[in-house]
């Protein structure tokens, strides 16, 4: 197995991407496995540093997530509150409290940062 060191440029990151698909289907107790294992921390850790996801606005995942789910505007009045604070909420008119933030995280798993990420 190859030592590796920190991916610091595109080139060391393209490299260990090939090798990773290479052996990419390693088993458990293999060698390649054991190289599998540290080459996708490598990539992780260089995604993490230069491949920023942005956290989606917190009304279009709620929207994103009411259409997945079929779901209407009165779906959402346990969450948020009667039909016109749900309707204010998703036209943007009314802020979301904690409480409705809490709860359409518990509806549908929405991550608590899309909620305060400060858009």
């Amino acid at each position: 197995m190859k030592a590796y060191k920190i991916l610091k440029t595109e080139a060391d990151y393209n490299t260990a991407i090939e090798r990773t698909i290479e052996i990419f289907d390693a088993e458990p107790g293999h060698s390649d496995f054991d190289e599998l294992e540290i080459l996708l921390l490598l990539v992780k850790d260089y995604e993490d540093k230069h491949y920023t996801i942005p956290v989606p606005d917190p009304i279009e995942a709620i929207k994103f997530k009411m259409k997945e789910a079929g779901l209407k505007n009165k779906d959402l009045i346990p969450y948020i509150g009667s039909e016109g604070h749900v309707s204010a909420i998703l036209s943007g008119k009314r802020n979301l409290t904690l409480d409705m933030a809490k709860g359409l995280n518990t509806r549908f798993g929405i991550p608590p940062e899309v909620f305060f990420s400060g858009k």
